[in-house]
């Protein structure tokens, strides 16, 4: 990236929209660097706390709860689980999991009616960033906790052990879906080039999930049409369309929760974007 500022064009580009570059721990691409510029007005309707339903907690994984291990169905790396998510990670169960759809929810847990809950049953709040696979071979009362119908979470070790203690294995938990609280505005992480563009969607706050995307160039004095990609898998979407990055892009995120909402974040793939990089605007659902 060094040689890339001896390129007027490059740098014209970011002066002029007053972007600053910084290093971030994220995605596990080349070069981990994104653009942030300072908020925009206008706010979104606040996603509200559902209520408490029944399911069940276990524990998989590193010890330390980072790693490849806690992001992979949805597409997280460990460092998007290190930079951004922490050890409040869980898989979920394929009910929860929705086909991806899941991926980036909150919920908050607390364990309940077992004798190994900690003291007060003091509670978690977790992000969904993996699959929790069903194991057929297994009843789903006897090992297969995963296997649907049953809504379960299989956690990092450092959260569950918030919930209860380790040698319970498995405890029963209440959980309820919150409002996910993140720093900063959407986060997408580039791959693919300039004909197919896979972007992968994090750090989405309120409901936390995108069930649709599409972007257009922004240097065309707001008139581009909008290119709809399709859902690639968990938080990655596809745009088969020639881009020309000397244009930076407007993303337009509509949520899977209900009431659904939509946000435009035009502030953050600034002109002369790279895929194997990280660009993230001001803007969430907050």
């Amino acid at each position: 990236m060094a040689s890339s500022w001896n390129n007027p064009a490059i740098f014209l580009a970011a002066a002029l929209a007053v972007a600053t570059a910084a290093q971030v721990v994220t995605a596990g691409f080349t070069t981990d660097m994104y653009w942030q510029q300072q908020p925009a007005p206008g706010a979104v309707t606040p996603y509200k706390t559902s209520d408490w339903h029944d399911g069940s907690a276990t524990f998989y994984g590193d010890p330390s709860g980072m790693g490849d291990d806690f992001g992979g169905a949805c597409g997280y790396v460990s460092n998007d689980i290190v930079s951004l998510y922490s050890t409040k990670t869980a898989a979920l169960s394929t009910p929860l999991f929705a086909d991806g759809n899941g991926c980036g929810q909150c919920y908050e847990l607390r364990c309940v009616k077992s004798p190994w809950c900690n003291p007060g049953s003091p509670s978690v709040v977790i992000t969904g960033t993996n699959l929790c696979p069903p194991n057929w071979y297994l009843p789903n009362d006897d090992g297969g906790w995963c296997n649907p119908p049953r809504h379960h979470f299989d956690m990092a070790p450092p959260s569950f052990l918030k919930l209860a203690q380790r040698v319970a294995g498995i405890v029963p938990v209440q959980y309820r879906r919150v409002p996910c609280q993140r720093t900063g505005g959407v986060r997408f992480c580039l791959q693919g080039n300039h004909y197919w563009l896979l972007l992968y969607v994090m750090n989405v706050g309120g409901a936390g999930d995108v069930s649709s995307l599409s972007v257009k160039t922004s240097g065309s004095g707001g008139g581009a049409a909008w290119i709809q990609a399709a859902h690639n898998w968990g938080i990655t979407y596809q745009v088969f369309a020639a881009l020309d990055n000397s244009d930076g892009l407007t993303v337009k995120l509509t949520t899977y929760s209900t009431p659904q909402q939509t946000i435009i974040v035009s502030d953050a793939i600034s002109p002369w974007w790279i895929t194997g990089l990280c660009y993230q605007g001001s803007n969430n659902f907050y």
